[in-house]
């Protein structure tokens, strides 16, 4: 299938990331120039090495450079995939401070990159497509996710609301939302017995996703094979959100 994304410029935001870094690598695959930013700055250093993608690091919080990263780009497409999972609580336990963090980082990051790239897009005419990297955490009640998932909740109307908005420029918008990727970070508490046996249990397809698993679609809502879809969420979740 061709992609149609060969020599086409992709803005992919938390490429140091297990999900973002499988993207840029997929990308790449598929013959577009990608831009590549994130937190980790040698990460994305070793990434460029080995892909041959373009970095340029920005803070998702500071609307300055934000706006500064996106002037003079001529974008195609924008997978938002800058993000941070915050803390385990409760809605009684949870700090404030880090709920606001969350929130900073997952929705208002998502919505700057999309004010900025979007602009462009707009005033280039030759429309485009965003992907937004939600979560399940959106779309199903998970205990301990109360700051996760009101961001991405936010995230997923903001998908919605963008499609309807940018649709008239030809610019789709979509997001994807993944199950857990078994990273180091996620063993602490998806590792434990009592809480990723019973939700493996209830998934159809009885493992959890890697980073290769959540690219593929990413790619596939970049891609003109998808050029009738927009304004989709799409769950990538081994069936558990059918369940």
């Amino acid at each position: 299938m061709d992609t149609g994304l060969r020599d086409r410029t992709i803005l992919v935001t938390g490429a140091s990331g297990g999900i973002g870094a499988a993207t840029v690598r997929l990308l790449v695959q598929e013959g577009a120039r990608v831009i590549a930013s994130g937190r980790d700055a040698g990460i994305l250093t070793e990434l460029a090495a080995e892909t041959g993608c373009v970095t340029r690091p920005f803070d998702l919080t500071v609307e300055e450079e934000v706006e500064q990263a996106m002037s003079g780009l001529d974008l195609y497409g924008v997978v938002n995939c800058g993000g941070w999972g915050g803390e385990i609580a409760t809605p009684m336990d949870t700090d404030t401070d880090v709920f606001d963090k969350v929130i900073d980082i997952n929705t208002r990051g998502t919505l700057l990159v999309t004010k900025y790239a979007s602009q462009g897009m707009v005033a280039a005419g030759t429309g485009g497509s965003i992907v937004n990297v939600s979560s399940q955490a959106s779309l199903v009640g998970l205990k301990g996710h109360i700051s996760y998932a009101s961001s991405k909740g936010a995230v997923d109307a903001m998908t919605r609301v963008s499609a309807l908005e940018l649709g008239p420029h030809n610019i789709r918008v979509n997001a994807v939302n993944p199950t857990v990727v078994m990273t180091p970070m996620s063993e602490c508490y998806w590792g434990r017995e009592d809480i990723g046996g019973p939700f493996l249990n209830t998934m159809p397809l009885r493992r959890w996703a890697t980073e290769e698993d959540c690219a593929g679609p990413i790619v596939f809502l970049l891609s003109d094979a998808a050029a009738m879809i927009s304004g989709v969420c799409l769950p990538v979740d081994g069936g558990f959100t059918a369940v």
